[in-house]
């Protein structure tokens, strides 16, 4: 019995055979976890983006910087988040890939505004 088990370690198509299941079990695992979390990133994006686009905007249109220039004003963890201007609408949009999209419009007398969003 001993040399059975041993015999099925050792064979190349056995393990072959086992890395699929492998593979497929850690894929579930992490969609399991990802659906678990959905909720969290998806507020932590949308969170990220509207800060990105308010602060970006008041660094553009209120203090006169290049855009560049504004993502050193971002915290730290806020990689994911870019930045895109419209100079004639005087707005700035910060989107993270995938998942929230924002933006803030200079508006003379109230400075930036986000545009009303929803979740």
């Amino acid at each position: 019995m001993a040399t059975a088990n041993k015999a099925a370690r050792t064979n190349p198509a056995t393990r072959r055979r086992r890395w699929p299941k492998a593979v497929l079990g850690l894929g579930v695992l992490a969609a399991l976890v990802a659906w678990y979390y959905r909720d969290t990133v998806m507020d932590q994006a949308i969170a990220g983006t509207a800060y990105g686009a308010r602060v970006a905007c008041s660094c553009r249109f209120v203090g006169g910087r290049d855009l560049g220039d504004c993502e050193k004003d971002f915290e730290p963890g806020m990689g994911l988040v870019s930045l895109s201007e419209d100079a004639d609408a005087k707005s700035v949009t910060a989107s993270v890939p995938l998942l929230a999209r924002q933006t803030a419009t200079y508006k003379e007398g109230y400075g930036c505004v986000l545009e009303k969003w929803d979740r």
